[in-house]
């Protein structure tokens, strides 16, 4: 394939004009967002005073948004498309400043909401049967109450936050354009720079001399620069304790689960299941060690893959029907949905070209259709990340569907369940029709690595980011020692006595760019649980539960990520979903061990 992008089949590539027919279509909607969002204000002084002023406030509130992610969409997967493209990279900037634009023009809207009582809410509501399709967001915006400050103190709030975030900026540049790794030998015995790209890549070579070479290379060089790192760090976290305590919460993990609509009892339950079952991850590093052969499992070596990749290579018409006889089971609308998509409606940009983003993701907006980023080369795992990604797509399909535009985003806390659905039914539908020893034991170490880096590697992460904070909280100041020695005695209690823990993982926290979003990584952990309950279900219990999970995937945003989870009948605060995950995992493990 072609890595000029003009040379690739428009079959193969995104079509823009699927959102707007012209850039002139794009510039027009963007004159009238802005329009919309310089008359916003007016709301500021009718909201209040009646059912119809507030009805007002939430439908123009509704239909500016719609029109300014429509313009984003168009913008943000343009640039994506080719990111050397200078004129859509200003176009993004353009949309970074409506953005912004629109945070200002709307920032009276929560505390409006909240200084409204329930009983002339209910009230208005009466009087106006339209205000109920708007229930939602004034419930979430008066469960800020207690944490909301004066009408001046949030607009002086609002007018800070372009000014908060420089420690994760300065962190992001320094990391990602300055800093120099210096060369290592590759396979044949040429130097190539080091960077932390293909760090990765190297960790995962055959020869041990390029892994060893890559780690200690690297961690050379941040340990260089820890003061720096330590002091970006602190002024971080010392930036989200301090605004968790301004706004009256107990610390900022609560702050942060707030926000997902969750306690820290879902937190702390996933650590502290993870932690009761690190002997399923000790037993996978046990695994690891008897098929690499060697004497002691250094943590260079962990990267190193157990089976070769898999030799058969797949078309993309043939990742299209792998990944549509998948969700087959799912029933007729999301089959034909996902299928119309793929094959007439251009959902997936499928090949890398030049200038084009690397990974995967699915995006889009209400008055979008889906749309798929791949980098599809044909191994099993590009086909494994097709199912995930189409997870998403049928997740957001379904959410927009079913749900008025306000209700129609699911939150960041099960956004990657549908997707991890979609991923391991895939895996284990391979591993039943499959007749190649080689293409299942590829299978199985894709699971396990998924396990392992999804649930016991971020719940790592989710653990170290909790006690530092808490460290912050209770009046310590995060110096490169204190950081280095806490993440070293975790590294060394989640790797177990199996693994001989290098001195220089020490450093690691200091190239892990999720730090500096606050409590993220966890969620992580909990979809990937969520979706293993979810999968042993859809397999146990077939039709019978499908559309439970469906009825999940409807939800949207209209209930809370809990709640949502009920429908299909997984209850978050129970650990014994945690546990079901690392069952899953052990299991795994004894497949691959058996096969091997």
């Amino acid at each position: 394939m072609t890595n000029v992008r003009a040379d690739i089949p428009a079959k193969y590539k995104w079509d823009m004009t699927n959102i707007y027919a012209t850039e002139q279509d794009f510039e027009a909607d963007y004159q009238k967002a802005a329009d919309m969002v310089a008359a916003f204000p007016a709301h500021a002084a009718t909201m209040g005073q009646s059912a119809e002023g507030l009805l007002a406030m939430f439908t123009d509130f509704t239909s500016m948004l719609r029109v300014v992610e429509k313009l984003y969409m168009y913008a943000h997967l343009s640039a994506d498309a080719d990111t050397t493209d200078n004129h859509y990279q200003a176009m993004m900037g353009k949309m970074r400043n409506l953005f912004n634009k629109l945070g200002s023009a709307s920032f009276f809207v929560t505390p409006a909401l909240i200084r409204l009582d329930s009983d002339t809410v209910e009230k208005w509501m009466e009087e106006c049967p339209a205000l109920r399709a708007f229930s939602r967001d004034i419930w979430l915006a008066q469960r800020e109450k207690p944490h909301t400050l004066s009408d001046e103190c949030e607009k002086l709030m609002a007018d800070m936050a372009s000014g908060m975030g420089g420690a994760s900026n300065v962190r992001a540049i320094f990391a990602n354009a300055d800093l120099q790794f210096g060369k290592i030998r590759d396979e044949s015995g040429k130097p190539v720079q080091l960077n932390d790209a293909t760090y990765v890549s190297k960790l995962m070579s055959s020869e041990r001399r390029v892994r060893r070479a890559a780690f200690t290379t690297l961690y050379k060089t941040y340990t260089q620069y820890g003061n720096t790192f330590a002091t970006l760090y602190n002024a971080y976290v010392k930036e989200r304790t301090t605004m968790a305590r301004v706004r009256g919460y107990a610390d900022s993990l609560t702050a942060s689960v707030f926000r997902d609509e969750v306690t820290p009892e879902i937190y702390n339950n996933l650590i502290n299941t993870v932690n009761e079952n690190l002997g399923v991850l000790f037993d996978y590093y046990a695994v690891k060690k008897q098929v690499l052969g060697l004497s002691k499992l250094h943590l260079y070596d962990i990267y190193t893959p157990l089976i070769a990749e898999c030799e058969k290579e797949y078309s993309f018409e043939e990742a299209t029907e792998e990944v549509l006889g998948t969700v087959k089971i799912f029933g007729s609308e999301y089959h034909d949905t996902l299928e119309k998509g793929i094959k007439e409606q251009n959902w997936v940009d499928v090949y890398p070209s030049r200038g084009k983003r690397g990974g995967a993701y699915s995006s889009g907006c209400y008055d979008t259709q889906p749309y798929m980023l791949l980098n599809f080369v044909g191994t099993l795992d590009n086909v494994s990340t097709f199912a995930h990604e189409s997870g998403h797509s049928m997740h957001s399909y379904f959410s927009r569907k079913y749900n008025e535009p306000q209700n129609s985003s699911y939150t960041i806390f099960v956004a990657e369940v549908a997707s991890t659905v979609n991923e391991l039914l895939f895996c284990h539908r391979k591993l039943r029709e499959s007749d190649s020893r080689e293409e299942k034991l590829a299978i199985l170490n894709q699971i396990m690595e998924t396990y392992k880096g999804t649930l016991y590697r971020q719940t790592m992460f989710a653990e170290f980011e909790r006690d530092v904070h808490a460290m912050v909280e209770g009046g310590a100041t995060l110096t490169k020692d204190l950081l280095c020695k806490t993440y070293y005695d975790i590294v060394c209690k989640y790797f177990g006595p199996g693994v001989v823990c290098d001195k220089e993982i020490a450093n690691e926290w200091m190239r892990i760019p999720h730090f500096y979003t606050n409590f993220y990584v966890y969620k992580y952990a909990t979809c990937i649980s969520a979706a293993s309950s979810i999968v042993r279900r859809i397999e146990t219990e077939g039709e019978a539960y499908i559309g439970q999970y469906l009825d999940f995937l409807k939800c949207g945003g209209s209930k809370s990520p809990l709640d949502s989870l009920l429908v299909a009948g997984i209850d978050m605060r129970d650990p014994a979903v945690i546990k079901t995950a690392i069952d899953d995992f052990a299991d795994t493990i004894a497949q691959f061990k058996e096969l091997y």
